[in-house]
């Protein structure tokens, strides 16, 4: 059995036909990787601007204790979400006599409390002030019209 010159053309373009075959197979597998991991980060980055945008609509109330002097001390309520809070009300579960009940009153409940703002109360602190607090916390924002958040300040 001889070669010839056709049959040696013949099996070069079979083996560079079955080579070219190769490579596109692989070269599909990646792009279809490709596109797989695009979808992938489109959604993540989809998921993060709704969670941006349902951050700036959430205001996020804190509650401490500041020392003012020697002898003074406030306890701040405050703002540090990105919405206002609308209709904040306070409720003093433990610890509530530390606070001057008209001073409380004349504050609360508060029309509307803008990110970054605080309102301040007296704090009557002295030696038998209990050093745990209990306040529960309502208010309403962009996000959901009744926001609770129970905190714990201490002295």
């Amino acid at each position: 059995m001889t070669l010839s010159v056709g049959d040696i053309t013949g099996l070069l373009a079979l083996i560079l036909s079955a080579y070219a075959v190769w490579t596109t197979a692989r070269f599909n597998k990646r792009q279809l990787a490709l596109v797989a991991s695009q979808e992938a980060l489109n959604e993540q980055q989809i998921k993060q601007g709704k969670s941006a945008d349902e951050e700036a609509r959430r205001a996020d109330l804190g509650v401490s204790f500041v020392k003012v002097s020697s002898n003074s001390w406030r306890f701040k309520v405050f703002n540090r979400g990105k919405a206002p809070a609308r209709h904040v009300t306070i409720e003093f579960i433990e610890g509530g006599d530390t606070f001057i009940a008209s001073d409380v009153s004349a504050k609360f409940p508060l029309e509307i409390l803008e990110p970054q703002q605080g309102v301040e109360l007296v704090a009557a602190v002295h030696m038998g002030t209990r050093p745990k607090h209990i306040v529960n916390l309502r208010w309403s924002d962009d996000s959901k019209a009744d926001n609770e958040k129970t905190l714990y300040p201490t002295l």
